[in-house]
């Protein structure tokens, strides 16, 4: 668990004034239009005044909120009015970087701007709020002096080096977080500095210097703490507002009596199956033995205490695990690099014996010091010594019967082996540790319905007892949007042919030409968008148009960003960038959907749910697949129009949107269902999009 709060006092029973502020912030001539010139939005107000109903009677909220709503304002004004009057806290989680950067440096300045603004609102004007990351970001300066001290026996020349770097960058950098150094820390090296340690402690460090330290001050003192999904759900798992000292009564998500907002929820049930699972990597282990001692190298924590022992009880441990992860590698994933595992035993537990006589020596050693840093470090290692154990011994007796197992490999030569396990379904753990916390929580995102209906999504997640809304865009879609579906293209196979990725590249092509601005063409198979771009590519360059494509070395981010800047760019992606995109104007003019969204129904997860739904009498496909990628469809069309005055065109070159009995959902998903076919013959005249 990565401990933030220490105090457990009771909030204060003050009443909210949430409701009645909110009611004449968001109201037609209200505090929002007059004070800071905004216009009124029907949907923002409908949403503000459900949001402040749910704070105040601490009960679940699911709003789908169409892309132009102003949602993040709709939850966070009355969000920070309900904290600060009654001395709680409100959690903001997001999935992508760039809605966390949008809530961060746009949204909760404007909410400062109104509440200076108002006079009936300056009491709130001076709420706090910070950014949460994992403990593992953090750069703790104690861990660095103490590295710096001991370098001979932790370090060979290469990691003193990259060491004193660190420490060059600890001198200048305000925040201490490891992706604000460039080039990044190598991983070793930043696993003996980082926060991520029980040496990182009060006790232990100078907290008007840790950069740990003072985060902790700064979300004890907050009123809106910013994370991530994965952050919030990982917390979740490690035990979440219990953790942290809340009374059985009390209530809370993270800490005693929060509450929380969860934007772009759709991505919820995935994120949560991966945080309430397993992950054991080869990888890991290894780093975490050599941590301790590095035979080949002599050096690591117990350095000054390898004895022969000692030596010999790694050397044991790194052996055994290195013999296991290559059974599974040679054996269980020599054909595959996803494989389920079905039935206990699979591989003999050989790491488990060795781990557990080395957990008893580290233990041995840590009885031998005085209380204080390094003995707290040891026992920290005897701790995840153990984890490591228990790990393997899950994975290979399939201990948890709700669970499905899988072992994955990966790295740039494939070799890293890891165990995972996931709940196949997240609902019930949801239900209890999320919706049963005795908080609000209010789940939000454009796309939470499926077919119009929220009550999918709140079956997914354990909230079928939750209110539910929809409001809708209150853009103009019928006027600024163009609706094209290629109708010649093959339909697709498993194997994509040769003619098939001809036609996706001839259209490509063709529309990216067809349209001024910019254009993002949405993939599903990383092998497809390679073997289009390909094609498109040169035709690109000769067009002198910039062409951008995932996985050339660009973070997502960058990609973005240097579309925005080119203004006429083509941008190539897969699965991430059908959510978070956000490039408004020109710069995006035209969304293509290479194909429908349809994930394959291979993964572990999928199939185990496949399973539990044959096992019912249901159908897979409609019940688990359909959902999914009509979400996603939803997602990927959503990139388009992003502002009042956008104007643009979606092109879909996925005949099963016509010839097959589910295509029709598809269109009902669309902002607007009027749209035109093309084929080869008639493109050039139908073709026809904002000039």
């Amino acid at each position: 668990m990565i401990g933030i709060r220490d105090d457990t006092a009771p909030a204060p029973p003050t009443p909210s004034r949430a409701l009645q502020l909110a009611a004449r912030a968001f109201a037609e001539g209200g505090w929002l239009q007059e004070a800071m010139g905004l216009e009124h939005r029907a949907g923002q107000e409908r949403m503000a005044n459900a949001v402040a109903e749910a704070f105040r009677c601490d009960e679940p909220l699911l709003f789908e909120a169409g892309t132009g709503i102003g949602k993040s304002l709709a939850y966070l004004v009355p969000g920070i009015i309900h904290a600060t009057d009654c001395g709680r806290q409100m959690i903001v989680s997001t999935h992508t970087i760039s809605l966390q950067e949008q809530v961060e440096k746009n949204d909760l300045p404007l909410c400062r701007r109104l509440f200076g603004l108002v006079p009936e609102l300056a009491r709130y004007g001076g709420f706090a709020a910070t950014v949460l990351v994992g403990k593992s970001n953090y750069l703790c300066t104690s861990r660095l002096s103490h590295a710096l001290a001991e370098r001979a026996s932790l370090f060979d020349d290469a990691g003193y080096a990259e060491l004193v770097r660190i420490a060059d960058w600890a001198a200048a950098t305000p925040t201490g977080l490891r992706h604000d150094l460039q080039p990044p820390p190598d991983p070793e090296v930043w696993d003996a500095v980082n926060a991520d340690s029980s040496a990182c402690s009060r006790r232990s460090c100078d907290c008007a210097r840790c950069f740990y330290q003072r985060a902790r001050a700064r979300v004890r003192s907050a009123q809106v703490i910013v994370v991530n999904h994965a952050l919030l759900f990982s917390l979740i798992s490690a035990g979440g507002a219990r953790a942290e000292g809340a009374a059985a009564d009390a209530g809370g998500v993270l800490f005693p009596g929060d509450f929380a907002v969860l934007d772009e929820a759709h991505t919820v049930p995935e994120v949560a199956q991966e945080s309430f699972g397993l992950s054991l990597s080869s990888l890991g282990v290894e780093r975490s033995l050599r941590h301790l001692y590095n035979p080949k190298t002599r050096r690591g924590i117990m350095a000054r205490r390898a004895d022969a022992e000692l030596r010999q009880k790694v050397a044991d441990a790194l052996e055994a695990s290195a013999q296991f992860f290559a059974f599974l590698c040679g054996g269980l994933l020599a054909e595959r690099s996803v494989v389920r595992v079905r039935e206990p035993g699979v591989a003999e537990a050989l790491p488990c014996e060795p781990l557990a006589t080395l957990e008893r020596c580290v233990a041995k050693a840590a009885d031998t010091l005085e209380d204080g840093r390094e003995r707290d470090e040891l026992l920290e290692q005897r701790g995840r010594l153990r984890a490591i154990r228990g790990a393997v011994d899950e994975w290979l007796g399939l201990s948890n019967a709700g669970h499905v197992y899988w072992a994955e490999r990966s790295g740039r030569r494939q070799t890293i082996v890891t165990l995972r396990s996931a709940p196949v379904d997240v609902a019930p753990e949801l239900e209890r540790c999320l919706f049963g916390a005795g908080v609000s929580v209010v789940c939000t995102s454009a796309t939470l319905a499926v077919g119009g209906e929220i009550g999918p999504f709140a079956a997914k997640v354990g909230a079928s007892a939750a209110r539910a809304e929809i409001a809708g865009s209150p853009f103009d879609f019928e006027s600024n949007m163009r609706v094209f579906v290629a109708a010649d293209i093959p339909l697709p196979s498993q194997e994509e042919s040769r003619t098939s990725i001809d036609a996706l590249a001839d259209y490509a092509g063709f529309c990216c030409a067809r349209v001024r601005g910019g254009s993002l063409v949405l993939f599903t198979s990383y092998r497809d968008m390679q073997a289009v771009a390909a094609i498109v590519g040169p035709q690109l360059a000769a067009q002198g148009r910039p062409f951008l494509m995932q996985g050339g070395g660009l973070s997502r981010t960058e990609l973005v960003q240097r579309m925005r800047s080119a203004g006429d760019a083509v941008l190539f992606g897969t699965d991430s960038f059908w959510i978070g995109i956000d490039v408004p104007g020109d710069a995006l003019s035209q969304v293509i959907i290479a194909r429908l969204p349809f994930r394959p129904p291979t993964h572990p997860i999928a199939e185990a749910q496949a399973d539990l739904v044959r096992a019912r009498g249901g159908d897979p496909f409609g019940e688990l697949t359909l959902p999914v990628a009509l979400i996603q469809f939803r997602q990927g069309v959503g990139r388009l129009i992003r502002t009042k005055a956008d104007r643009g065109v979606i092109t879909i070159l996925d005949s099963r949107v016509l010839a097959k009995s589910y295509g029709r959902l598809f269109v009902r998903s669309l902002p607007k269902t009027e749209f035109a076919r093309l084929t080869r013959e008639n493109r050039d005249e139908l073709f026809r999009p904002f000039t």
